[in-house]
């Protein structure tokens, strides 16, 4: 048969079918389930601890374990004088603890065939370790060491500089990153306008000194989340009973985030103009919160055809009547424990970046004028639920979506009552969120060849 190159590449829907007799109505009969094993839903459990720390699990019984340990230390809480620290501590993830060289370190995970990864937002820093269920213990002692031990010996933060800088140079390649960085720095005057990268002036001046107190003041326990998943809850418990209790108290005091409204231009030769536009939205958690979420969906958060355009949307239309050349679109919602924000993100040909901004902030003031109906409405909240429960499939989706709800609350919402909260969003709350966005302050990004771009007291 040409063209197949063996059967392993077919479907299994062509050769597993279910036999004619058996209903595919009724229930198997005589299934019994294996010594150990549940067929129940597995609950997550959550306990916080008297110093502050909380503990979320989740008992799949996959043969992986995953586990991470969630602080509130992102780039919002660095100072004037420590920019550029959570970046650099980012890197160290693998250097020198008291407990453990950096190579022993790299070759005890690789030897269980293990994985340690970090990652930073503006608001959290995040280490997660996975491995075999029975390696857990190997990699949770390295888990451990990272985040509660590091040493920060100086020689070894000095070799950290070329990284900081192919880092920096690789994540600015992506022009969509450098417009978002850019887009935080104009909207807020202090805490989120903090970059998740070291400024230029900063590389290779951060000290040992300056990540020990960083550490020191946002590394408490009152500060951390530890969540895991495939591992038993009573475990995870007794490990953060016994070694993340390192620092008691609050640690440093973040500022609350301070929306100002403001622009940024970086003029280039690119032919595309990548354009970002936005007021201020709501913060997680906010009654509001699902509304806004609801007009992203509304108005169009992305293609859902692999490669294809989101030729449905509100926002495509729009632009569609206005251009004649390509171009992509999508509605931006960000939201933060305190502030958010909410807009639009182009990308078009310079020579008509004008009327794809524009025809794009017309679309949110229809619907700020009521330009929307009972069938729009509900096809967003479907697409929203389905962005939420499909995240919630991948082992890293639902150990982030648990450890941020457990930072923020010390709590954890089952998916049924996300869901229940978003069916409950009304066409008038969409409409106030559109008018909240037109009737706000503008905060404008935008990179390219600039001469056709308005400016935001423009728009």
């Amino acid at each position: 048969m040409k063209g197949i190159r063996s059967f392993s590449h077919l479907s299994r829907q062509f050769y597993a079918s279910a036999p004619v007799e058996q209903s595919l109505r009724e229930p198997l009969s005589g299934l019994q389930a294996p010594v150990g094993a549940s067929l129940s839903h597995q609950d997550i459990h959550v306990t916080k601890l008297p110093n502050g720390l909380v503990i979320a699990s989740l008992e799949n019984f996959s043969p992986s374990s995953k586990v991470g340990v969630f602080v509130k230390a992102g780039s919002r809480y660095e100072t004037v004088d420590s920019l550029g620290v959570t970046h650099l501590l980012r890197l160290a993830s693998n250097l020198t603890t008291k407990g453990a060289s950096a190579f022993r370190i790299t070759r005890g995970i690789e030897a269980v065939g293990g994985s340690l990864s970090v990652k930073s937002t503006k608001e959290n820093m995040i280490y997660s370790v996975e491995c075999l269920r029975d390696h857990l213990d190997t990699v949770m002692e390295y888990l451990i060491n990272v985040t509660t031990a590091p040493e920060f010996r100086r020689w070894e933060v000095a070799d950290l500089t070329p990284r900081i800088k192919v880092d920096k140079a690789l994540a600015f390649q992506n022009t969509q990153m450098s417009v978002l960085e850019n887009l935080h720095a104009a909207a807020y005057k202090n805490a989120l306008c903090n970059s998740l990268y070291c400024p230029e002036y900063m590389v290779g001046k951060i000290t040992s000194e300056q990540l020990h107190s960083f550490v020191q003041n946002n590394f408490t326990s009152s500060r951390m989340a530890l969540v895991g998943l495939g591992v038993e809850h009573s475990v995870l418990k007794q490990v953060g009973e016994q070694f993340l209790n390192v620092r008691s108290g609050f640690g440093a005091v973040g500022a609350t985030a301070v929306y100002r409204g403001g622009e940024m231009r970086e003029q280039n030769g690119d032919s595309l103009v990548h354009a970002a536009v936005v007021s201020e939205g709501v913060a997680a958690g906010s009654p509001e919160a699902n509304a806004f979420s609801v007009l992203q969906h509304l108005l169009g958060a992305g293609p859902y055809i692999k490669r294809g355009s989101n030729t449905t949307s509100k926002l495509y239309r729009g632009i569609a009547k206005a251009t004649t050349q390509p171009f992509d679109v999508s509605a931006f919602n960000a939201s933060y424990s305190d502030s958010g924000l909410f807009g639009l993100y182009t990308v078009s040909q310079a020579g008509q970046a004008a009327d794809a901004i524009k025809a794009a902030v017309a679309q949110v003031k229809a619907v700020a004028q009521g330009s929307l109906n009972a069938a729009e409405v509900t096809r967003a909240k479907n697409q929203l639920k389905a962005s939420f429960l499909m995240g919630m499939e991948s082992s890293e989706g639902i150990l982030e979506e648990m450890g941020a709800q457990a930072l923020a609350g010390g709590a954890y919402a089952p998916a049924e009552a996300v869901l229940q909260k978003i069916d409950a969003v009304t066409a008038d709350a969409v409409v106030n969120a559109a008018k909240k966005f037109v009737a706000g302050k503008k905060s404008m990004a935008a990179k390219g060849n600039l001469g056709n771009t308005p400016f935001v007291d423009e728009l």
